[in-house]
């Protein structure tokens, strides 16, 4: 039987916030590619919640720049975020499918892409009231 992801932007948030804690304690076992995953799920998550807390229709995108257009649809200052979310987007790529050349996804650039990104997730998270 097929699951049906909810479309309560509450339930996307509270599973973010979860992705998010990820980050920080994959990082803390030097798993940085496991923790780029999360952050990139997790930003994913929060766009996700901004957008159904708008009357979007869910859909299956993993693409955060994609996600990002929609939501500059709603509030286009969130434009300051396409560099790092292009950044994340590759992160994904990384832990999900098999490179011909290892990525070499360091700490460094997990915790400075998570840092860019602050930002975007407290807008989301104040818009979404979470």
């Amino acid at each position: 039987m097929p699951r049906e992801e909810s479309l309560y932007p509450a339930d996307w948030l509270r599973v973010a916030e979860k992705d998010l804690g990820r980050v920080e304690h994959l990082l803390d076992v030097q798993d940085p590619e496991a923790a780029g995953f999360f952050l990139q799920q997790a930003v994913e998550k929060f766009l996700k919640a901004f957008l159904l807390s708008k009357g979007w229709e869910l859909k299956r995108i993993h693409d955060l720049e994609a996600l990002l257009n929609e939501a500059m649809l709603h509030d286009p200052s969130l434009e300051a975020f396409r560099a790092v979310c292009q950044k994340i987007t590759g992160f994904y790529l990384v832990e999900r499918y098999p490179l011909i050349v290892e990525a070499g996804l360091t700490e460094g650039d997990v915790r400075n892409s998570l840092k860019e990104v602050k930002g975007l997730i407290e807008k989301l998270r104040a818009e979404v009231g979470g």
